[in-house]
């Protein structure tokens, strides 16, 4: 190991312990770290700057309320990671908001299968496009809503943030192959139901 990156987990270590013992000063250098790389996080999920920065706020209150409960069997940021990304999801179920950021498209995957993916939409649409835009975040939102709960929170997690199997498994607190089937049938289940109402 480098030598600067031992230094560094070390020290990283010695705050974990200070501030499990109370030590604010230890709790605010341990945040000031970790900060921007939990802000991306989050803000991949809602896309949405202020939100993100109001939900950072959350998770480290959540953090420091649970952080006796880290023991070390992995890096802080693993420990850290799920905690972020719960939270992020937890203010989309209660907003509703993320499906008005994307907009879905179905392109084939070369073996003759139709995927649907997403994409960012403009935050100001192009004034003769807005009312286009308008009906289809419409569409997408009654498509979407029609999933299962739990089918939405793995599309969400594995298409807009980009999480591995093992990761959103972590972070829904399921088996890695319970990640796969679900996101497997979310996926048929979209494009087939993009499939049987187009927006026109």
């Amino acid at each position: 190991m480098d030598e600067a990156v031992a230094e560094r987990a070390a020290q990283e270590s010695d705050w974990i312990a200070r501030a499990q013992a109370g030590d604010e000063a230890a709790f605010g250098e341990l945040m000031q770290l970790h900060y921007e790389p939990v802000f991306r996080k989050v803000f991949s999920v809602v896309r949405n700057e202020h939100d993100a920065r109001d939900i950072c706020q959350e998770v480290w209150v959540k953090v420091w309320q649970q952080l006796s409960k880290y023991r070390s069997e992995s890096k802080f940021a693993t420990w850290l990671h799920p905690i972020a990304v719960r939270r992020a999801l937890d203010h989309l179920r209660k907003r509703r908001r993320w499906f008005d950021r994307f907009l879905p498209f179905q392109r084939d995957n070369g073996e003759g299968e139709t995927e649907t993916f997403f994409e960012p939409t403009d935050e100001v649409p192009v004034a003769p496009d807005q009312l286009e835009a308008q009906e289809r975040r419409e569409h997408f939102e009654t498509v979407l809503a029609s999933l299962p709960p739990k089918q939405r929170a793995v599309l969400a997690l594995r298409e807009l943030q980009g999480l591995t199997y093992d990761e959103i498994a972590a972070t829904l607190r399921c088996r890695r192959g319970t990640v796969m089937s679900r996101l497997f049938h979310a996926r048929r289940l979209l494009a087939q139901k993009f499939r049987e109402s187009p927006c026109d």
